[in-house]
């Protein structure tokens, strides 16, 4: 059968590779695994309760869920079916927020998991007028539980709901996390994600019954594309969270994943253990583990590795691959820039990392660094995908040469905003009769092995400063290279508008208690630390060591340490600095931090 609309993945899972764990997740201290048919089962009967509830071709339904889980997929493929558009919601937006997105909308149903998801929605549901029901997918006390509504009756009306979805028909409506305003609704057909998820799917080095660990929020395309791709290839899910994936009882020694997605962070937060499990060593242990991390400095895709290498690999090295597993074929990174020494590290250790890059408005691949010889290049996101057009527009003079904004063409670009046609018209431009969408991010084009082209990305268009000098910077390679030191958790480049170009930093607070504890300084507090001029005079050598690498304009000049931490969620209900994709909300972040920015100019 062909795969044309969302639901008809696990069809075709049924039909060519059907699977007795095709999903799974932990339900208190037991692995729960539900099969091809239980999965198709659960959501027939779902859609035949929907239908009962009065759920009509083209009504919104809500998914809100903490942890990914199999209940999740059988919901997607049960609103689809029938002709309804899915409308997934990060779980870690205030209340305020699900008001606006449900009433933008226009959400009839929801279901959330467990936590307080029922009390954030029901909060407002006096204010959302179209919300008629919400279901629990957690047995509560004097709640609506999401089997309630499972029936067998209507079966037939299904069938032929189902028979009706066109592919170029509206399947889920996906609110971008946004670094300023409201969020918009991502307009995103069957045949928008579809297509895209077929063109990648045999660029991942995966084979029918491998497993594919996922742990990103599946209402983000890059996780929920990731799903559909592992349903078609008969690859076995394994829902997880972030809390329990290392150690010898985490998951990742549990299920021994052979694939998974992830965020550069959590990369970097794997290197750091790594790393101090390294400094905690002595004698040659110590010397062997620095010398064998010495040699991922040289490391590039397709290098020939020589005899110490092999050392390296057989005493340090095959101990990383086991923390993870001992089976991974690869991990895809995406939703932020990547450290290339991340990249490095894991790859020349035998865990290869390959980055991509995309945005939810195209479904999201545009690129993708793949796995096979030639297929990647370091400080690239990857060669355009087949069924994309890639082109770079020069005609704004701020960028270097052979920078521009990057468009992109194909079947995978959205429908637009939903109830939004003007901030639809704005991402559109045509060039020689031809409409293409803007990235809104600043990228050129390498050449790679055999001519091939490689895309860079450089910055985010919106976020360039200029200097009171009228010099342009972009601050997120900046970022990206300072935050490569331990000592550095976040860090935002500031200076429209003056002299010179500066930072505000978040120091990591564990790698600063132990620099403190190896250094003389006594902790009390990160407080009280940030104040020590030996601190201080340590984030200058960091700045110093980096510095040199980026012209005299994009140097960092001074900078302020920050006593607080940038969260994608705040527990006061304060403004979050950062997206649930982790990306600087800038604006935010300059609110909070005006004072400091304030001494570092000498704004008195």
């Amino acid at each position: 059968m062909e795969v044309t609309r969302l639901f008809d993945f696990i069809y075709y899972q049924q039909k060519n590779c059907p699977q007795e764990k095709a999903f799974g997740y932990k339900k208190g201290n037991e692995w729960v695994y539900f099969n091809t048919n239980e999965i198709i089962e659960m959501a027939n009967q779902a859609s035949c309760g929907l239908i009962k509830l009065g759920v009509q071709p083209g009504d919104k339904v809500a998914l809100v869920v903490y942890k990914n889980r199999p209940e999740w997929v059988a919901m997607d493929i049960a609103i689809q079916q029938i002709g309804a558009i899915n409308v997934p919601v990060y779980p870690t937006i205030s209340p305020g927020e699900y008001e606006y997105i449900f009433n933008d909308a226009g959400v009839k149903i929801a279901f959330v998991g467990e936590g307080d998801l029922y009390d954030k929605v029901n909060s407002k549901f006096h204010a959302i007028p179209s919300l008629t029901e919400i279901y629990t997918l957690d047995k509560m006390a004097d709640r609506k539980y999401w089997k309630d509504i499972f029936t067998t009756e209507g079966q037939e009306i299904v069938d032929d709901r189902k028979a009706g979805v066109k592919p170029e028909e509206l399947a889920t409506l996906i609110y971008t996390s946004g670094t300023t305003g409201n969020p918009k609704g991502v307009m995103l057909s069957h045949n928008n994600i579809v297509s895209n998820v077929r063109c990648v799917n045999d660029l991942l080095p995966l084979g029918q019954g491998d497993i594919a660990l996922s742990f990103l929020p599946i209402c983000h395309i890059f996780e929920r594309s990731a799903s559909y791709s592992y349903i078609y290839s008969g690859i076995n899910v394994v829902f997880t969270g972030t809390d329990n994936l290392g150690g010898e009882t985490g998951d990742l020694q549990t299920i021994k994943p052979h694939f998974f997605t992830t965020v550069p962070r959590l990369l970097e937060k794997v290197y750091e253990k790594i790393y101090n499990k390294g400094l905690e060593l002595t004698g040659m242990k110590k010397k062997l583990f620095f010398w064998a991390l010495s040699l991922t400095d040289d490391y590039d895709f397709d290098k020939s590795t020589g005899f110490k290498h092999s050392i390296a690999d057989k005493l340090i090295f095959s101990k990383w691959r086991e923390a993870l597993g001992g089976n991974v074929k690869g991990i895809l990174t995406g939703a932020a820039a990547c450290p290339m020494k991340m990249v490095k590290v894991f790859s020349s250790a035998g865990i290869p990392i390959r980055e991509g890059y995309g945005l939810t408005e195209t479904s999201p691949g545009l690129t993708i660094n793949t796995f096979e010889k030639g297929g990647a290049m370091l400080g690239t996101v990857g060669p355009t995908i087949d069924i994309i057009t890639v082109k770079i527009d020069p005609s704004d003079g701020n960028y270097r040469e052979g920078e521009g904004e990057i468009l992109a063409k194909g079947p995978n670009i959205m429908m637009g905003y939903y109830n939004k046609p003007e901030k639809t018209a704005e991402v559109f431009k045509e060039i020689d009769g031809e409409k293409w969408f803007c990235t809104g991010d600043i990228g050129k084009m390498l050449k790679g092995a055999g001519g091939r082209e490689f895309l860079k990305i450089t910055d985010r268009k919106k976020e360039l400063l200029k200097t009171s000098g009228g010099k342009y910077v972009a601050p997120s390679p900046i970022e990206n290279k300072f935050k490569e030191d331990f000592l550095i958790e976040s860090m935002m480049v500031v200076g429209e508008k003056q002299k010179f170009v500066s930072a505000l930093i978040v120091p990591s607070p564990d790698a600063l208690q132990d620099w403190c504890k190896n250094n003389g300084v006594e902790w009390t507090s990160m407080e009280d630390a940030i104040k020590d001029k030996r601190v201080v005079a340590q984030y200058q050598k960091c700045l110093d060591s980096y510095n040199p690498e980026f012209s005299h304009i994009e140097q960092i000049k001074k900078f302020e340490l920050l006593d607080t931490t940038w969260e994608p969620v705040k527990a006061d209900g304060s403004k979050a600095e950062l997206t649930p994709t982790m990306k600087l909300k800038r604006r935010v972040i300059l609110e909070k931090h005006q004072d400091a920015i304030d001494r570092i100019y000498g704004v008195s």
